[in-house]
């Protein structure tokens, strides 16, 4: 009770089963993910609606530069590979991110809801494998682009319902939350190129969130600019 304050058991037996620290590690890993995915939105100069945002499909040098900073970009078709990393895996020669050298070892990696087999939801993505997370990121730019489709059903259907999206900007743009209508999109990372930096490439960031969404950290720093 003095660590707390709500346990009122007055007596404690010790638990004799060998294997119950192995439980109960085991159960606890079920509420835990290795499995990310996030949005990534390109948002050129002067674009402040929904359908202007889903609509870009050019890439500029600085937003392709950021996406390599993100992960790796993989084909999609016949996506798989090593899901904890195989640092002694031969890559792929073709550029999909499998590992060619334990290929029936190893299971699938996370796709993020992408289609692996038909192509339906691009050709290429972007995909980063961090301290044994997951992480597949939708990419407003690489998901199918429909013509005469104002809102884009293919590219929201991904990014509106994930629940962190990144949005990179090439200059400064106002942004706010509520210029995507989503139930679950609820914070976004807002990503500046730093313009005429001697120090290489710099991006500023700030974070932005519904108005239910609580107060949340890490703090960013003061100024929030980092190195690429």
């Amino acid at each position: 009770q003095l660590v707390c304050e709500d346990v009122n058991v007055d007596r404690f037996y010790p638990v004799l089963y060998p294997k119950a620290s192995r439980l109960i590690l085991a159960f606890d890993e079920h509420v835990l993910s290795n499995h990310f995915k996030f949005g990534v939105i390109y948002q050129k100069l002067g674009q402040t609606s929904e359908e202007e945002l889903f609509g870009t499909t050019e890439e500029s040098p600085a937003f392709a530069e950021f996406l390599d900073v993100l992960g790796q970009r993989v084909q999609l078709r016949d996506f798989k590979g090593c899901v904890r990393g195989c640092r002694g895996g031969r890559k792929d020669p073709r550029g999909q991110g499998a590992c060619v050298t334990h290929p029936r070892t190893h299971p699938r990696r996370f796709r993020g809801g992408l289609d692996v087999t038909h192509g339906q939801t691009g050709s290429e993505s972007v995909y980063c494998h961090f301290r044994d997370k997951e992480i597949m990121f939708h990419v407003s730019t690489k998901l199918p682009y429909t013509e005469g489709d104002a809102q884009q059903l293919q590219r929201k259907r991904h990014i509106g319902n994930d629940i962190v999206a990144i949005v990179f900007q090439d200059e400064n743009t106002p942004f706010v939350p509520d210029m995507i209508a989503s139930n679950f999109l609820h914070a976004f990372v807002v990503v500046q190129l730093e313009q005429g930096g001697t120090q290489g490439t710099l991006y500023k960031v700030s974070v932005t969130a519904r108005d239910d969404v609580p107060f949340f950290g890490p703090p960013l720093p003061d100024p929030a600019v980092f190195r690429k």
